[in-house]
């Protein structure tokens, strides 16, 4: 029998022309009995969302319309802020566009939601999605540490972890796959699987407009467990990303970068954030941070003469600078 306990609003964004991800999306969870209420964010669609939408015959979807892509940080602020205020849901369940939960993942959720004695604003709770290596592990039992805020890290990189990551990895080679516990802790997620209570917006707040793109999620999920809050990953509630996301196809070639190769807008914003975030929240020392830091910038310096990406190593050195000196906001065009 269905959980209808909780009130839940579902929250999604949707943006250029993905209504074949967006109708399965919203079809499944419409499909749930706890949901009253979904709401879309246009992030300026090529298409008419609202009369896609309407063809649903469903008066629970409501289309908030942008004339301008606001991003995902001003999109999800937007859906959060309005089921906040304006509905009567008890929780939110935030999903992107082609986030598709299988089948009976609400009723678990909220059946570990009731399991998991904390306060309202002390708890969420997160979906696994199983193409994303590290959420796996985790859910098998490793150390979050391993992949999150690593102290002192740029870009990941930090040469006091090369023999520990290189143990680690061959370990993970003979141990052999383990199960997935029935729950594991993470520091932050990405918006689409998280479920979280009224109670924990009132607390936190929305997410921040100046990130624009990228990591404005790590940041607004990070508030939970600086908050004395904790994240449960729920391994055996799953979301399927029916479109893959940046940068997950990617095919490594020697002497190249992916950071080079895929040079956007994209790759600006999320350099720049993670720059901001990071120096912000995993920085102990800043002798050490200055070392990988320089180290790394030397490595990728070769690669961009290697592989002939000098214009894009540039932009990428001011997209560094931008999010250590926090020049948020949205960028200029020229910077990509």
């Amino acid at each position: 029998m269905a959980n209808i306990k909780y009130k839940v609003c579902v929250l999604t964004l949707t943006y250029a022309n993905r209504w074949q991800f967006l109708e399965q999306v919203l079809k499944r969870v419409l499909s749930f009995a706890p949901v009253t209420q979904v709401v879309v964010v246009n992030n300026a669609a090529l298409y008419n969302v609202e009369e896609y939408a309407g063809q649903l015959n469903d008066s629970r979807v409501l289309v908030l319309n942008n004339a301008e892509n606001q991003g995902s940080a001003g999109g999800y602020k937007q859906a959060i802020e309005y089921a906040y205020r304006h509905t009567d849901a008890d929780m939110v369940w935030l999903l992107d566009d082609d986030n598709l939960p299988d089948a009976g993942v609400l009723d678990i959720l909220l059946c570990n939601w009731e399991q998991i004695e904390s306060a309202n604003d002390q708890k969420a709770l997160y979906c696994l999605r199983e193409d994303r290596p590290p959420h796996v592990k985790i859910a098998r039992g490793q150390d979050p540490g391993r992949y999150y805020l690593v102290p002192n890290n740029f870009m990941g990189f930090s040469i006091f972890n090369i023999f520990k990551n290189r143990l680690s990895k061959a370990r993970d080679q003979f141990s052999g796959t383990s199960a997935y516990l029935a729950k594991a802790t993470m520091p932050y997620v990405p918006y689409g699987g998280l479920l979280m209570h009224r109670d924990m917006i009132e607390l936190i707040g929305f997410p921040d407009e100046k990130f624009y793109l990228y990591v404005d999620d790590s940041e607004y999920t990070y508030r939970i467990t600086k908050n004395g809050g904790t994240i449960w990953l729920i391994p055996e509630c799953k979301v399927v990303d029916i479109d893959q996301s940046q940068g997950l196809t990617y095919q490594p070639k020697a002497f190249h970068s992916h950071l080079l190769d895929q040079w956007s807008f994209r790759t600006y914003y999320a350099v720049r954030n993670r720059m901001y975030f990071y120096s912000r929240n995993a920085m102990s020392s800043r002798l050490i941070f200055g070392i990988n830091k320089n180290l790394y910038l030397v490595y990728l310096w070769v690669i961009s003469i290697l592989s002939s990406k000098r214009k894009e190593y540039r932009k990428f050195l001011t997209a560094v600078k931008d999010g250590l000196n926090g020049k948020m906001g949205k960028g200029e065009p020229g910077k990509w």
